[in-house]
C-alpha cells in the first residue's frame, strides 16, 4: 500500500495521502493538520455539486462547520448545514427519515451531494442517507474523531441501528474521498480520544505487530496528541484499513477481521440502548473477551490476552464485561448480522498482529457456567 507525502502549500506542513484502491470507486484518505478550509475547496472541486448538505452534530457544527463551509462554497455551491443529535442513539430509521424529508425540501437531485463532518455516527447515518436517497448520491467523509478517522470513515460501510442490534440496516456506499484534519482532535474530550484508540489498537492487534509495539512504547503520546506520533500512527492505521478493504470490499472473508472485539461490543451496546458507553469502550471490552476466548479455544498463545489488556488499560479504556446474565448476551449475539446458519463468524486472535475467524455457535462461544465478571 503506497502512501503519498507532500508539503502543504505555503505552510510547511506535511500532508499524507493513503489510496483506497477499488477500481472506478477508488479514492484517497488525505491526512493533514489545520486545513479544514482547504479541505472544503478540495471537496468542492472534486464533487462539483451545486447543492451540498453538510451533516454534523452541535458541538462540531459550532467549532468547525464555518471553516469547512467557506471552502465548500468556493465553487458556488449552495451549502445547507443539517445538525443531528450526537450519540449512537441517533443512528435510527426515524432520524434517517428526517434527513430524506430535508433533502426533498432542498430540491436535491442525483447531482447533489452530502458531506459528513463529525464522528462515526454522522458518517454512518449521512453515508446511508447518501446510499439510499434517489438510489445513491455522492458523499464525502470529514471525520473529526479518532475512531472515525481510523475506521468508520474508510471502506463504505454505512447504516443505522435497530432496537434489536447495531448496524442491522445498511449498505456499502463508498465515499468520493475522506479528509482528516488532525487539529480537530485537539477539541476532543480525552475520553473520546481513548475510545478512538480502541480501533487503532484493534488494527495493530489483528494486522501489524510493529504498530502494536509502537503503541506499547508511546501510547500516552497519542493521548496527549503529540502531532508527529498522531500523524504517523493514523497514517498506518488508515493504510491497514485501506489494504483490507481493497482486498475484500464487501466483507466476504478477510474484511471480517476488522470485527475483532465487535461481537461482544455490539451486544454490550444493544443492552445499554446505545447510551452511557462509547463504541470504542465497548470494543475494548470485546477485544479482551475475544482474546480470552481465543486462548481458551487454542487459537492464541498464552499471554496474548494479558498483553492486549495491558495496552488497553494504558489507553484508559475499560476491560471488564458488564455483569449481565449469559442468556442476555446470547440473545444479543444471535441477532448479529455476521451470522450464518445459526452460527456466527467470530474473529479470533492468533497472537499479537495476527487474526482469523471461526464459525461458532453462540452457546459454544459463551459456554455454560460463564459469568461476565470472569
Amino acid at each position: 500500500m503506497s502512501v503519498k507525502r507532500q508539503k502543504a502549500r505555503g505552510q510547511g506542513r506535511v500532508r499524507r495521502s493513503v489510496p483506497v484502491d477499488l477500481g472506478e470507486r477508488s479514492y484517497d484518505v488525505e491526512i493533514g493538520f489545520d486545513w479544514l478550509e482547504t479541505i472544503g475547496r478540495r471537496i468542492a472541486t472534486r464533487i462539483a455539486s451545486d447543492r451540498i448538505a453538510l451533516i454534523t452534530v452541535p458541538s462540531v457544527a459550532r467549532r468547525y462547520a464555518p471553516m469547512l463551509t467557506r471552502g465548500l462554497q468556493s465553487k458556488g455551491a449552495r451549502v445547507t448545514r443539517i445538525v443531528v443529535p450526537d450519540g449512537d442513539a441517533t443512528k435510527n430509521l426515524s432520524q434517517l427519515g428526517k434527513l430524506y424529508d430535508r433533502f426533498l425540501e432542498l430540491g436535491f437531485d442525483r447531482q447533489s451531494a452530502i458531506v459528513t463532518l463529525g464522528g462515526g455516527v454522522v458518517g454512518d447515518l449521512g453515508g446511508f442517507a447518501a446510499a439510499t436517497f434517489l438510489r445513491g448520491i455522492p458523499f464525502v467523509q470529514v471525520p473529526t474523531t479518532v475512531l472515525a478517522m481510523v475506521d468508520a470513515s474508510i471502506g463504505g460501510k454505512t447504516g443505522v441501528n435497530l432496537p434489536q442490534g447495531k448496524n442491522l440496516v445498511g449498505a456499502f456506499h463508498q465515499p468520493c474521498g475522506v479528509f482528516l484534519d488532525t487539529a480537530t482532535l485537539e477539541s476532543l474530550p480525552r475520553r473520546q480520544r481513548s475510545a478512538g484508540l480502541a480501533e487503532l489498537i484493534k488494527a495493530a492487534a489483528i494486522w501489524d505487530l510493529d504498530l502494536f509495539e509502537q503503541l506499547e512504547s508511546r501510547i500516552e503520546d497519542f493521548l496527549d496528541l503529540d502531532r508527529a506520533f498522531v500523524l504517523s500512527t493514523l497514517e498506518r492505521a488508515c493504510a491497514i484499513k485501506a489494504e483490507v478493504v481493497a482486498r475484500d470490499e464487501r466483507e466476504g472473508g478477510l474484511r471480517r477481521l476488522l470485527n475483532f472485539g465487535h461481537t461482544l461490543a455490539h451486544a454490550i451496546e444493544a443492552h445499554a440502548r446505545y447510551r452511557g458507553i462509547l463504541h470504542g469502550e465497548a470494543v475494548a471490552i470485546g477485544m479482551v473477551f475475544a482474546a480470552q476466548r481465543s486462548e481458551a479455544m487454542g487459537f492464541a498463545p498464552a499471554g496474548t490476552c494479558d498483553r492486549l489488556t495491558a495496552l488497553i488499560e494504558r489507553a484508559e479504556l475499560p476491560t471488564r464485561i458488564p455483569d449481565r446474565p449469559r442468556r442476555a448476551y446470547l440473545t444479543a449475539i444471535r441477532v448479529d448480522k455476521k451470522k450464518e446458519g445459526g452460527k456466527i463468524h467470530f474473529v479470533v486472535s492468533k497472537g499479537i498482529g495476527s487474526a482469523g475467524t471461526t464459525l461458532i455457535d453462540p452457546s459454544e462461544l459463551i459456554p455454560k457456567g460463564w459469568r461476565a465478571e470472569s
